[in-house]
């Protein structure tokens, strides 16, 4: 019996990491089977082309690896975590929320190529992944709309508080909002959920982005 996977996607800094973990704990307080998966994983020898990535190994901004080659680095990653972690839980019938996931080449990867080129990459990202990998498609994907400028906001914060580096995405604001910018152009053609995370200029609180989270996710888990 296969399972229900739950995808937050956004740019970096729109709050996936703490809604995946608020719809967590909602849905263990309701007893319903789940579990949460985060990409890229960190410290996992499958990810390691794609963290040497992000941290600047084969090029210091964005655009010195080519969508494809990024894409296939983290599709890796994410079929070994298939293999090796989740598919089990999933295939029984769990509910697998994930920070992540193919749809976070659909955003930073796709904006990097002209705007006629990027039907053929998802055509190729999705066969690839979906179809020759065969993972799971995601049964709903929440995308977490910040404007690029409060989420830059939140990631200088989050950098000085955890003095943690901030990855070649990351410190890229005119990259964040190209991808931004892609990811709004094909969001409603995918069929994604839009969550807005923002009132104008200041972020929501995580408790309200929450609760348009739990109505969107409510028919896939009740």
């Amino acid at each position: 019996m296969r399972g229900t996977l739950i995808v937050f996607e956004g740019t970096d800094g729109s709050g996936k990491a703490t809604q995946a973990k608020l719809l967590l704990r909602s849905l263990e307080a309701r007893g319903i089977p789940c579990r949460e998966i985060d990409f890229p994983r960190y410290g996992n020898p499958f990810a390691e082309p794609a963290n040497l990535y992000l941290h600047g190994a084969l090029g210091g901004s964005p655009g010195d690896v080519n969508a494809y080659a990024a894409s296939a680095m983290f599709a890796v990653d994410r079929f070994a975590s298939y293999k090796e972690d989740w598919g089990r839980f999933y295939e029984e019938g769990g509910v697998v929320i994930a920070n992540r996931y193919t749809t976070s080449n659909v955003v930073h990867q796709a904006s990097k190529l002209p705007q006629g080129e990027r039907q053929a990459y998802l055509d190729w990202l999705f066969d690839l992944e979906y179809g020759r990998l065969g993972l799971p498609e995601p049964d709903l994907v929440l995308y977490l709309d910040m404007p690029t400028e409060v989420a830059g906001r939140m990631l200088r914060r989050r950098e000085a508080e955890t003095d943690v580096r901030a990855d070649i995405h990351e410190r890229d604001e005119a990259y964040l909002r190209r991808c931004q910018e892609s990811a709004r152009e094909t969001v409603e053609a995918l069929g994604w959920t839009v969550i807005d995370c923002a009132a104008g200029d200041r972020p929501r609180t995580p408790e309200e982005i929450h609760a348009q989270v739990a109505a969107a996710v409510e028919r896939y888990v009740g």
